[in-house]
Order: structure tokens, then sequence, then C-alpha cells
């Protein structure tokens, strides 16, 4: 039986790999109205020059902006794991964190801030968000890290 799991398990993590996201459209696109709407300007969308693409990059103030989706990142409020293989969802949650973490060390490193921003909050309170993006570009055109 464990020899079938294991099998069924990189069955699963082959298929997950051939999976290619182009961005969760529907996010990417409240955050740029949000953005729009308050006139701030100045980023790109997926800069691939930039570490971890960044869903947005303001490159003159060097601050890079993730949007993390509650499931795939394990939201505190309200990412959960599938009842069905439990411990594959578990391990690949858990590496996506370890990425996420390794990313904003990296970016910190080369002179980046980094703003990591939940799907949730950006749906429920955008506002917010928003101000937490314009804090940081405040603090960056300051001169401050």
């Amino acid at each position: 039986m464990a020899r079938l799991k294991n099998i069924l398990s990189a069955a699963r993590s082959e298929n997950m790999r051939a999976i290619r996201s182009f961005g969760n459209k529907t996010t990417e696109l409240r955050l740029k109205g949000v953005l729009a709407r308050r006139a701030i300007s100045g980023w790109t969308l997926h800069n691939k020059g930039i570490m971890g693409t960044p869903d947005l990059c303001f490159p003159r103030e060097r601050l890079a902006v993730f949007v993390d989706g509650c499931f795939w990142h394990s939201c505190p409020k309200c990412g959960h794991v599938p009842k069905t293989n439990r411990a594959y969802w578990r391990a690949k949650i858990c590496r996506n964190r370890a990425r996420d973490a390794r990313i904003t060390r990296k970016l910190r490193r080369l002179g980046f801030s980094v703003v990591r921003v939940w799907e949730c909050d950006l749906r429920k309170r955008p506002l917010a968000c928003v101000g937490r993006i314009k804090r940081a570009l405040r603090r960056r055109q300051a001169g401050k890290p």
C-alpha cells in the first residue's frame, strides 16, 4: 500500500510540475485597479528580471510586491489543507512558504524592500493593502530600507 501511495504521489508531483501558472488575473486586476484609482504609478507587472518574479515591482524604488494566494501559501486566516492526500499538500505548501522566505531574504540582501499581501486581504481590505505599499514607497523614496 505504501508503495502505491509513493507512486501516486510521484505521479501527482509530476503532474503539478507540468502545470504552469500565468498568475491570478482576478487578483492582479483588483490590485491594478486600486493602484490606478489611487494614482500610484511607476510599477511593472511580473518583472522577470527580478528574483521571484514579483506580482508588482517599483524598479526605481526597488520595491517588490507579492500577492500570496491564500491556498498556495497557507494564509493563517483562511488557508487550508485539502482532506485528500494531506501529506502531499502539507509538504507542497511548506515548500512554497520556504521558497517565499528564501526569495524575500535574497531580495532584501540585494537592496529591495518586499511587501507581501494576502489574497483575502486584497479582496476584503484593498485600501489597507495599498496603504502598506504606499508606506513602503515613501520609506524607499526617503532613502530608508
